[in-house]
């Protein structure tokens, strides 16, 4: 019976060796608690950066416009002549845009600045910018790695064309549905 009246003062004990906890040596335990997780964290490797890459090259569609013939022979193009840039422009409103070389393109940028590029990059339709901007770092990284270690290939693409200029052929020409003008409602405010 004498055991309980100890557990009263228990609270007490574990209440002061809580207080003092933070005494002392205590914030070294947790900076090297800190180091030991950081030292955990795993890095990908260079073949598995180069193989998430070529998956998001896939699934992403880049092939898709930057790579000349890929959606019309179902994919089955060599990865020597992926990423090239393509002849076929898309022309609408913005003008006639062009699927840029991606492998000249990234050659001329390193790591770091494809990395800076890649994350605010805004360019006119087709190309799904807001897709790449969501991607993770890493992610974008793979991009970099893949698309470098196809090497040169590939020449220069056609430049952009203003609204108005016609493209030459080949090219896909989007039309646009017409917006409703703004009609004014009895209340005085536009509405479409």
């Amino acid at each position: 019976m004498r055991a309980f009246p100890r557990l009263r003062t228990l609270p007490v004990v574990l209440a002061i060796a809580a207080a003092t906890s933070g005494c002392g040596d205590a914030p070294t335990a947790v900076a090297a608690s800190s180091d030991v997780f950081a030292a955990t964290k795993t890095t990908p490797s260079d073949a598995d950066l180069l193989a998430r890459g070529e998956y998001l090259v896939r699934i992403a569609g880049c092939n898709d416009c930057h790579t000349p013939g890929y959606a019309e022979r179902q994919g089955d193009v060599a990865k020597t002549e992926w990423l090239v840039g393509s002849p076929l422009g898309y022309s609408g409103p913005w003008g006639t845009t062009y699927a840029v070389n991606l492998r000249a393109r990234l050659a001329d940028m390193d790591e770091a600045q494809w990395l800076d590029y890649s994350a605010t990059l805004r360019t006119r339709p087709l190309m799904p910018d807001f897709a790449l901007r969501a991607m993770t770092e890493d992610d974008r990284r793979a991009l970099y790695r893949f698309i470098r270690s196809l090497g040169p290939g590939g020449g220069e693409t056609p430049a952009y064309l203003p609204p108005g200029q016609k493209a030459p052929a080949p090219y896909f020409e989007l039309v646009l549905p017409q917006v409703p003008p703004a009609v004014p409602s009895a209340s005085g405010s536009m509405h479409s």
